[in-house]
This record gives C-alpha cells, structure tokens and sequence, in this order.
C-alpha cells in the first residue's frame, strides 16, 4: 500500500510554483489506482515523488508501512527496483533490440546480462505478444508496440509497483484498447499495483477501480470510479467527463 501524507513540492525559481499542495492519497495493494487532471495540475510531478525522482518538499512517502521520502543511496536504489515506470514517449534505447531494452534492467542491476536473464526477457516479450519481435529495433515498431516492450522491460525489474505516465496518450485508439487490456491482464494474473496518470477519463473507466482528480496541485475529489463517474462533485471532474462546459 502506498500512502501520501500532505506532500507538497515546490520549486524555485524567478517565483515560486506549487506543484503539488497537501495531497494526501491511499493507494492498496493490488489497485488499479488512476491519478487525473488537465495539464498543469501536477500529476507528473505527483508520480516523480512516488519513485522519488523528485523529493517532496514536505509531507511523507510510505510504502508498505515504511516511510521512503529520505531514502539515500543504496536504499533507495533497492526501493526503486520495486517500482517500474511507463513512459509516454516510451523511453526505449533506439540502438538495442526489443530484447536488450527488456534485458536493461538486469544490465543496470548486475551489471551483465546472463543466459537466464535472456531467457525470462523472452518470456516477458511472449507475454506482451512480440516474441516474434525479439530481435527489432525501437524504429521498426510501432508505437503500440514499443509500449509493450516498455511493459516487458517494467515487469523485467519484478516490480511491486507499476507507474504510468500518460502511457497511452500518444498511442492511436486501437493501441491504446490493446494496451489497457494488456495492463489490465498483467494486474489480475500477478496482482501488481498500477497507479495510472492520465489526462483521459476514457482511460480511467476502461482500466482503473479507483480514481483521484488533482487540480492546480491538490486532490478535489477521489473515489471508486463508479462512484466518482456517477455522482462527480467538482467542475472540472464534471467538465472532464463532459458533464459541464469549460466556458460555463
């Protein structure tokens, strides 16, 4: 279970931005969990504080019951192995294979690449459907496909936790279904945490069981997504869900 205790994050500069404003979030295990909002409301932020790519300013970080906002050096290191990221822009190496990008993480862990390293990124590639692409380059992909060498290369690092950011809003609809079902499998065959960050209520409905709305770096509303879809109470819930005009 992930808990966000009142984080905050500010960054300098000629002013001040307040990305992020007291968010305070339970995320269970095994969830579906979907983080929404409009641009500039801070999810990406929100996310980058989850694996710590970027440090609260204040408020805390717990993780199974340990609070990981300091962790240093090898601790953290060991922390982020169990917390994979999706990529909007993929995030692939273009001079390695499908098979090298999911064997990355053995590489960056170890420092080599075994036999049976190989093997298993074989099989992460069969489970998404591109064991036939093994030996391909990023370019020779297509987008929904270098998606799912992205999700072989995530489960690669046998995490507890899966980010995604905006992972699909450069994807045409169909990769996008095929994608989202993909995510959806891999959660109900291995119970892994996704914590989804979207801009896409479509999205949300197709794939999450719970779902958080952040506007202007603070959380306006948060619930199942049956009930927040049934009853939204913000604007800009009800805007996004094309409840109430942008211009009302």
């Amino acid at each position: 279970m992930i808990s966000l205790e009142h984080l905050c994050k500010t960054f300098e500069g000629g002013s001040e931005v307040h990305a992020l404003n007291d968010v305070s979030l339970t995320i269970p295990t095994g969830d579906v969990f979907g983080i929404i909002g409009i641009s500039g409301a801070g999810k990406s932020t929100l996310v980058r504080c989850l694996n710590l790519l970027e440090r609260p300013t204040s408020g805390r970080v717990v993780v199974d019951g340990t609070d990981v906002t300091n962790l240093k050096g090898a601790a953290l290191r060991e922390y982020r192995r169990h917390v994979a990221m999706i990529f909007q822009g993929f995030g692939l190496l273009a001079q390695k294979t499908a098979l090298e990008n999911v064997c990355f993480p053995y590489l960056a862990s170890t420092g080599k690449v075994t036999a049976e390293n190989r093997e298993e990124a074989l099989g992460y590639l069969d489970r998404v459907g591109l064991a036939d692409r093994a030996s391909s380059y990023p370019a020779q992909l297509s987008g929904g496909q270098k998606q799912r060498v992205a999700i072989a290369r995530a489960l690669a690092c046998h995490p507890d936790y899966i980010l995604c950011d905006e992972a699909t809003s450069a994807l045409d609809p169909a990769s996008t279904a095929s994608v989202l079902r993909l995510l959806h499998t891999i959660n109900a065959e291995t119970g892994v945490t996704i914590i989804v960050i979207t801009h896409s209520m479509q999205v949300v409905e197709d794939i999450c069981k719970d779902v958080a709305v952040l506007v202007s770096g603070k959380v306006v509303e948060q619930g199942s997504v049956a009930e927040v879809f049934a009853n939204p109470q913000h604007e800009v819930t009800r805007q996004l869900l094309g409840k109430e005009s942008w211009d009302e």
